[in-house]
């Protein structure tokens, strides 16, 4: 099989030869051999792994992503961020750990902008309100 992995800057991982996939959606981990049939999912931020065909393992940390295995024989992984590594408890530990957090605070700095523009939208709404009526043109 071959797998790939992109980011919006760069591929980050381009490999064939790849004898087996294991990776985490929101109902939990599942595994990829050769023959497998056509799938899409969403995967969480989790550390995705494979063994290639000299049996050797690498992993990737994912901050989520889409992925998608078709005609058998290739896996592919659109993600926002990947980090490449041998030792999936650095990965685990440091890096999902990293991705969860920025995730947090992206969630909190979303909240706080709605929030200021609700705010905003409610000033205008009591400023019009107030004066009872828009001003009218020529024809008003």
């Amino acid at each position: 099989m071959r797998l790939r992995i992109d980011t919006p800057l760069e591929i980050v991982v381009d490999e064939d030869q790849i004898l087996s996939f294991r990776g985490e959606d929101e109902s939990g981990a599942f595994g990829i051999l050769p023959g497998h049939a056509a799938f899409l999912t969403s995967l969480s931020v989790s550390v995705v792994r494979w063994t290639r065909s000299d049996q050797s393992t690498r992993c990737c940390a994912v901050r989520r992503g889409v992925l998608t295995v078709m005609g058998d024989r290739t896996i592919a992984i659109a993600t926002r961020e990947a980090v490449v590594g041998n030792d999936i408890e650095t990965l685990e530990g440091t890096v999902v750990t990293r991705f969860r957090s920025e995730m947090e605070t992206e969630r909190s700095e979303r909240v706080d902008s709605t929030r200021l523009q609700l705010r905003a939208i409610r000033q205008i709404m009591r400023h019009l309100q107030a004066g009872g009526q828009v001003a009218s043109g020529p024809l008003g």
